[in-house]
């Protein structure tokens, strides 16, 4: 049994699709869940580990253990050759990756009769920003990861060039469409001329007319909005009694950034800290930070400032309940500071559009839709520097968490064939 599918590995999130004769799918992978959380939570209770929604189920309920997020974030720096400590034991981390994948992938074996040994795994434009070679590194570490987990045909796809598949299945006409993928840990585009005829066509490359991306994307936005509302209330920026000296700054920019939380848990770290508790002309401020971590709540006040941004795509207020870390402690984050926090940001994402249409030899007008993915597509501000860069386009709106493995799982046909296809498996109510 030989069987492909397209798995979306994404930082903040995951899916899992199949296609059979062009017809792509979703496949559920917690309950009746098509995406889930990359997230492996390590009980130190029963010595378990759990993966996805059942991770971060386990880990904001309180029980103890170590979460781990955001792994995809070490593929291609230095952190691949490190390794990191969970309770007795230090994991390497094609290992970890490798364990999530295995996840991925029995749980569509489930979905499906069958486990896939045929994948192909989308990537970001660029895993590294301006390295050649640390994201050729970083394309071969996950290759690896996936080996691990039990695919034995690993191929990769481009993920805005993916989402360009899945929105092509719905055109009526030939177009160039600008295809922005804003995921996780970066943003990425592609120019690609797509239309009904063109679909079913097995080499594509002379459609695409360009591709990039920047390392942008929802952690980011994250990190800013934590840095800029939650970090000044826990000591950043702080004064120390020694004249014109702040607290060191990199407990806070650790403390707002999803992989790099669980090294501030250390005990030498919380020792440094109590030091400079000390020495702080403000002491109650580094007081909260030592609770937020003594309590091991740095995951779970970032997931409220996650939280924060993803209400204010929607509302123009958002609050963040913080009486669990002091009585006096809570916030209010209007949009306008939420925009101004990530303006940099925006202004990196409306730059990688223009230079992409500069590289294809492409006018603003040339590009009829701006299709958006990606589980950050939704933030207005992203909308609008895209839009910067392409005012006369019409906007389509696609799966957030869907369309890349869709695409994914197109393309994996069209490469592996769907030869000795794993029956279907019939859900309650299906006939």
């Amino acid at each position: 049994m030989s069987v492909a599918c397209g798995i979306d590995f994404g930082t903040s999130n995951s899916a899992v699709a199949l296609s059979d004769g062009g017809r792509a799918r979703l496949l559920q992978l917690q309950g009746e869940a098509t995406s889930v959380p990359t997230a492996l939570f390590f009980s130190f209770e029963d010595n378990s580990t759990t993966h996805g929604r059942e991770a971060m189920k386990r880990y904001l309920e309180g029980e103890e253990g170590r979460l781990l997020r955001s792994i995809k974030s070490v593929l291609g720096t230095s952190l691949w050759n490190e390794t990191t400590q969970v309770k007795f034991r230090r994991y390497e981390f094609s290992d970890i990756i490798g364990a999530f994948l295995q996840f991925l992938r029995t749980s569509a074996g489930k979905e499906i009769g069958g486990l896939p040994d045929q994948v192909v795994i989308g990537r970001p434009a660029f895993f590294v920003d301006d390295d050649a070679e640390a994201d050729a590194s970083a394309q071969e570490q996950l290759a690896e990861a996936a080996r691990l987990a039990g695919f034995k045909h690993v191929e990769f796809q481009f993920e805005p060039i993916a989402a360009a598949l899945h929105y092509e299945q719905s055109v009526s006409a030939e177009e160039i469409a600008l295809v922005a993928d804003i995921g996780g840990g970066t943003s990425d585009f592609s120019l690609v001329r797509v239309s009904p005829e063109l679909a079913g066509k097995a080499d594509r490359r002379q459609d695409i007319l360009g591709y990039n991306g920047v390392h942008i994307g929802g952690t980011d936005f994250d990190r800013a909005l934590s840095l800029a509302t939650l970090m000044p209330s826990l000591g950043l920026r702080s004064k120390l009694k020694m004249k014109g000296m702040d607290a060191p700054s990199w407990y806070f920019s650790d403390l707002a950034t999803w992989h790099r939380i669980n090294f501030l848990y250390d005990a030498k770290v919380l020792s440094e800290i109590k030091t400079v508790r000390r020495d702080s002309a403000e002491p109650e401020k580094i007081e909260k930070l030592l609770r937020v971590l003594e309590l091991r709540k740095g995951h779970a006040l970032l997931a409220r400032i996650e939280q924060a941004k993803i209400e204010l795509s929607a509302q123009e207020v958002a609050s963040v309940k913080l009486s669990d870390i002091a009585e006096d402690l809570a916030l209010a984050i209007k949009r306008p500071r939420f925009e101004k926090a990530i303006a940099e940001g925006l202004d990196k994402i409306e730059g990688r559009v223009r230079e992409l249409l500069a590289m294809a030899g492409l006018a603003a007008g040339d590009v009829r839709t701006v299709f958006l993915t990606g589980g950050s597509s939704g933030v207005p501000a992203v909308r609008a520097a895209i839009l910067k860069a392409v005012p006369t386009a019409k906007v389509v709106t696609g799966d957030a968490f869907g369309s890349v493995a869709t695409g994914l799982a197109i393309d994996a046909e069209r490469r592996f064939g769907q030869a000795a296809r794993p029956a279907r498996k019939v859900r309650a109510g299906q006939k």
